[in-house]
């Protein structure tokens, strides 16, 4: 929750790198929160209350997303690539999977190195 919660408070914190601990880990509790939202939606015969949640985190998606691309060396311009059907989204997972450039690069430290 300590992720999740970092990744909120910095919503429109696009400059820097993320770990991939603190993107995966924002990714799960994201999920989870969806499902359970959709599912009480799905019980009461709504759509509200999921699609209200997936609005307001979708800044913060973006945010984190780019840092995590930042962090192994790529522009966040990347995430456009999500609308490649299939192939994009496949590309995009790679990418966020792979491990974070040693050394400081043009987007920050290293924040694995930070953490030690």
């Amino acid at each position: 929750m300590e992720w999740y919660l970092k990744v909120i408070k910095n919503y429109t914190g696009f400059q820097g790198r993320a770990r991939r601990k603190e993107y995966w880990m924002f990714a799960l509790v994201n999920a989870i929160i969806g499902i359970v939202l959709s599912i009480i939606d799905a019980i009461f015969g709504i759509t509200l209350l999921a699609t209200l949640y997936y609005l307001a985190v979708l800044l913060p998606s973006l945010a984190v997303g780019a840092r995590r691309l930042h962090d192994t060396g790529r522009s966040g311009w990347w995430l456009l690539i999500c609308l490649i059907p299939l192939i994009g989204a496949i590309i995009l997972i790679v990418f966020t999977c792979q491990d974070s450039q040693e050394n400081e690069n043009s987007y920050g430290p290293n924040p694995k190195a930070a953490a030690f």
